[in-house]
């Protein structure tokens, strides 16, 4: 096994323009990091990268999504669409309608709710449209959000809390209706792996000290094959020393979630590529950003437990694991051709009415969810379905799959 350090590296880490934690924040950070390195001990001396991001993320009690701190919107470290503009959630719940409606009624589950902010627009446009649906379900594995969401949702929407149940788990039933993930898959933990001459590695995560190194040793079978599919698909070699991601765990998710949708959609959100783009030649260093109070760097050791760890999304690999788990492939889009086609332009004008402070602000909004130098063109809609029309209008303007 061979390890090496990384430039930010040691206790006292830092990373250029990311803010010290304060005392509280340092001790709940030391305190997965022990966890971490037992697991590591345990492990005999390195664990996957995909098994440190699991931890970092999800560890009951101290993950950065398991814990308390304050993740989104301007006191947390990333900003999301359903936060920059109430337009946003309304464009998804136009989609929806359009899904609840052809199908004769059904539910809406909503996997991580983040703040709430978009089930409560998404339930006021639903109620605007006549379309409510049958119950709004909400999947949440953090305490802390959750009663986040409930205050939110009581203070906003009270008259609609009797639709609307928290889950800790999948439905125990089939589901009918859509089903929601946004900005989820970007948050699962990958296998980070290298290529070089003498054959293809897997980066590790080892102990040095009180603090991590990445480590290399050969990859397994598992990873060797599925990399190797990859790249037979793909036109040129990756150079020597390629890096880059693979989400090992992508397939059961689709699946799990495939098998309980009876009827309707799963409508995905995320930021990513199609395959040809994710594993471009170019793109020698992966997707691996982490974020950290509205700081993007790339040093996943940095203050674990409090900030975010993502990588992009093979939007090839998501469309591969549902037409295996049985479901259909909808559409694909970006998200600005996916809006424009939800009705964008009308809800604006719906909502600012004649005030014409707010239709700037709305004005403003909008080009941060379109513009391709924002989210417009970085943010992807997959739609997957079952039992279910094959022609939604969130893909009128531009139907992608092609690209796929």
């Amino acid at each position: 096994m061979t390890t090496f350090r990384q430039a930010a590296a040691g206790s006292g880490r830092s990373v250029c323009n990311v803010p010290a934690p304060g005392r509280e924040a340092i001790a709940h950070s030391e305190a997965l990091t022990h966890r971490i390195i037992e697991r590591i001990i345990e492990n005999k001396g390195a664990i996957g990268f995909d098994q440190f991001m699991r931890m970092a993320l999800y560890e009951p009690g101290l993950g950065y999504y398991s814990a308390g701190a304050r993740k989104f919107g301007r006191d947390g470290d990333f900003v999301t669409a359903p936060e920059i503009s109430p337009l946003f959630s309304r464009c998804i719940a136009v989609q929806c309608e359009e899904v609840l409606r052809s199908i004769g009624g059904g539910s809406l589950l909503e996997v991580g709710a983040g703040t709430g902010a978009m089930a409560a627009e998404m339930l006021r446009e639903l109620e605007y449209r006549n379309c409510l649906p049958e119950r709004y379900l909400i999947l949440e594995i953090s305490a802390d959000l959750k009663a986040r969401q409930q205050e939110l949702l009581t203070m906003s929407i009270p008259h609609l809390m009797g639709r609307i149940e928290w889950l800790a788990g999948l439905p125990k039933y089939e589901f009918r209706g859509v089903i929601v993930a946004n900005e989820v898959l970007d948050a699962q933990p990958v296998v980070r792996l290298g290529f070089e001459r003498e054959g293809i590695f897997e980066y590790c995560v080892s102990r040095e000290r009180d603090d991590f190194t990445w480590s290399k040793v050969t990859a397994g079978p598992e990873i060797i094959s599925h990399a190797g599919r990859i790249r037979r698909q793909l036109d040129g070699a990756w150079p020597n020393g390629y890096t880059t991601e693979i989400n090992l765990g992508l397939d059961a998710w689709v699946s799990t979630f495939a098998g309980i949708l009876e009827q309707g959609v799963i409508l995905l959100v995320d930021y990513g590529y199609p395959r040809h783009e994710y594993y471009h030649w170019q793109r020698d260093q992966g997707t691996l950003l982490c974020h950290y109070r509205h700081r993007v760097h790339h040093d996943p050791f940095l203050y674990p437990g409090l900030q975010d760890i993502t990588t992009s999304v093979d939007f090839t690999a998501v469309a591969e694991a549902a037409i295996d788990a049985g479901l259909s492939l909808i559409g694909y889009t970006n998200q600005a051709y996916f809006l424009l086609s939800c009705d964008m332009e009308q809800i604006m004008n719906r909502l600012a009415d004649m005030d014409q402070k707010h239709r700037m602000q709305l004005l403003a909004q909008i080009r941060m969810l379109t513009m391709p130098g924002e989210m417009g063109e970085r943010f992807k809609l997959m739609v997957l379905g079952r039992k279910c029309p094959h022609q939604l209008r969130g893909f009128t303007r531009s139907d992608q799959r092609g690209h796929l």
